[in-house]
C-alpha cells in the first residue's frame, strides 16, 4: 500500500514540476488513450458482430445485380466504414496536440526563465532552473504523448481500412 502513495505522491512531483501546462497534456494523453482504448475494444467484439450482420442481411437478398441492390450495397459498406472509422480523426486530433501543447510548455517556462532573469539577473540559478524544468517536462511529455499515440493510431486507422475491404470483397454482386 506504501508504493501507491509513493507513486502517487511521484507523480504530483512530476506535474508540479511541469507546470500548467502539462496538466493539460495529461488530459489530452488520457482522452486519446480513452479513446484508443474504445477502438480497440469495438474492434474486438461490436465491429465483428456488425460485419456477421451486414453479411448476412446481404445474402439473404435474393436479387444482387440491380443498380438498387448495388446502392443497398454501397451504403452498407459506408455505414460500416463510418461505424469502423469513428474515433480515428479524434485521435489523430489529439496526436497532434501533444507535442504542441508541450511547445506551448516550453514556451511558457522559458518565458519564467526571463523574468527570473529580469528580476534577479543571471545569478539566482534555482529560480531558473525552476522554469528551465517547466520549459522541459511538458515538451518531453508532449512528445512521449504523440509518439505513443501515432504508433495506435496508425495501426487502428490501417485494421479499419482492411476491415472495411475485407467486408466489401465479402458481398459478392453475383446470384
Amino acid at each position: 500500500m506504501l508504493w501507491l502513495f509513493d507513486s502517487i505522491e511521484a507523480i504530483r512531483d512530476f506535474m508540479e514540476l511541469g507546470g500548467p501546462v502539462l496538466r493539460w497534456i495529461a488530459i489530452t494523453i488520457f482522452f486519446m488513450w480513452v479513446l484508443i482504448l474504445e477502438r480497440l475494444l469495438y474492434f474486438r467484439s461490436s465491429m465483428k458482430a456488425m460485419s456477421m450482420h451486414i453479411y448476412d442481411s446481404w445474402e439473404a437478398r435474393s436479387e444482387r445485380r440491380s443498380w438498387n441492390a448495388h446502392m443497398i450495397r454501397e451504403q452498407m459498406i459506408s455505414k460500416f466504414s463510418t461505424a469502423t472509422n469513428q474515433s480515428i480523426p479524434m485521435i489523430q486530433t489529439l496526436v497532434a496536440l501533444c507535442p504542441l501543447l508541450g511547445l506551448l510548455g516550453t514556451v511558457t517556462g522559458m518565458i519564467k526563465v526571463f523574468e527570473v532573469m529580469a528580476v534577479s539577473g543571471s545569478g539566482n540559478v534555482r529560480a531558473m532552473a525552476a522554469g528551465v524544468s517547466q520549459a522541459t517536462v511538458p515538451t518531453m511529455a508532449g512528445m512521449v504523448g504523440a509518439l505513443s499515440g501515432v504508433l495506435l493510431v496508425t495501426l487502428l486507422s490501417r485494421r479499419a481500412a482492411r476491415e472495411v475491404e475485407l467486408l466489401e470483397d465479402s458481398l459478392t454482386m453475383d446470384h
